[in-house]
């Protein structure tokens, strides 16, 4: 059979990718009949597994070409010690037959086999912008800061291997992780001047930050709402496939994703600062390059809505993202530029 995974309608690759997911089940001791349904998909495609009893869990089929099975392996070492820690509550990721907790599992329309991870199912709830997120944030805010304080602390396997995002991965000409923010859905050329200009005063205000290792080091990258789970009184923290090295503080802009511009965001932020205080200092400098980072995960986004346009996620943002990025732009300049 040929391998032409690539070349099919969305729908023809959303169909392997759940014979794949169905497949892989055999990989585990799980019960009889087990149902797949996709969640969502995104970078990766997750799925609920559910038993005719009622268990469940979740099932993660990487994304082809976008982390080696040694970056895979290495977020999986985080995240489980930040849980043996007890840093935070994060997913169990549990081993195949075979007692590796990373599948590899082959399909023959696909030129490269994929990584699959299965975890059991964690309880709780997506927190919504439309709620009150205060006490929410507040606690994100304590979570990251122990988050961070283990990130300085703990000592990283030998081989440990994760993505860096700086500047250039980010925001950069030559090869940004997410494509360019140029290529961003509806970024005209009035649009592409006013965010270039903008580009290059974060490139400023970062460079004159700089990355020292109290400012700069492993962090999750990608804790956005959909990334929470509410669980009562329990925050939990999912979905580490971004977690990188980058500037701490960068944790602090990702949870308003897709949400910048929203009113509360201002008390948002100081709803995260005032937790992250709970648990650790946050230095002046710092704290006043939140918005800076704020405005660059925006415009990160661009890049991502661009190069992702087959997501549900970019086509529910789509264009009017870009254009709701202009104001952003002008007051972020207005202040810094």
């Amino acid at each position: 059979m040929m391998h032409d995974f690539d070349t099919l309608s969305h729908d023809g690759q959303m169909a392997i990718l759940m014979e794949l997911a169905q497949s892989v089940t055999r990989s585990y001791d799980l019960p009889a009949g087990v149902d797949v349904k996709l969640l969502n998909l995104s970078e990766n495609a997750t799925y609920r597994v559910q038993a005719p009893d009622g268990q469940r869990w979740a099932l993660r089929v990487h994304r082809g070409g976008y982390h080696t099975k040694e970056a895979i392996a290495s977020e999986l070492a985080w995240l489980r010690d930040l849980r043996a820690q007890n840093v935070v509550v994060t997913p169990t990721p549990i081993a195949g037959k075979n007692g590796e907790l990373i599948q590899t599992v082959h399909h023959p329309r696909m030129i490269e086999p994929r990584h699959v991870v299965l975890s059991h199912w964690e309880a709780g709830v997506e927190p919504g912008i439309g709620d009150d997120l205060t006490q929410p944030f507040e606690v994100l805010g304590e979570i990251t800061a122990r988050m961070h304080q283990h990130s300085r602390q703990w000592r990283r396997p030998s081989w440990f291997v994760r993505p860096t995002w700086n500047f250039e991965t980010t925001l950069g000409e030559r090869n940004p992780h997410w494509g360019k923010w140029r290529d961003g859905m509806g970024v005209d050329a009035q649009k592409a001047a006013l965010f270039g200009r903008t580009v290059d005063v974060i490139g400023k205000r970062l460079l004159a930050y700089g990355q020292d290792e109290s400012r700069f080091g492993l962090i999750h990258c990608d804790l956005r709402l959909a990334n929470l789970l509410i669980d009562d009184d329990i925050v939990k923290v999912i979905d580490f496939d971004d977690c990188g090295f980058g500037w701490f503080m960068y944790d602090a802009a990702t949870p308003l994703s897709f949400y910048e511009h929203e009113p509360q965001v201002s008390g948002l932020i100081e709803a995260w600062k005032t937790g992250y205080r709970r648990v650790a200092k946050l230095p002046a400098a710092d704290e006043r390059e939140i918005p800076t980072f704020v405005m660059l995960r925006r415009i990160l986004l661009l890049a991502w809505i661009g190069s992702h346009a087959e997501t549900e996620t970019a086509q529910s943002m789509g264009v009017p993202y870009t254009e709701g990025t202009v104001g952003l732009c002008e007051d972020y300049l207005a202040k810094y530029g």
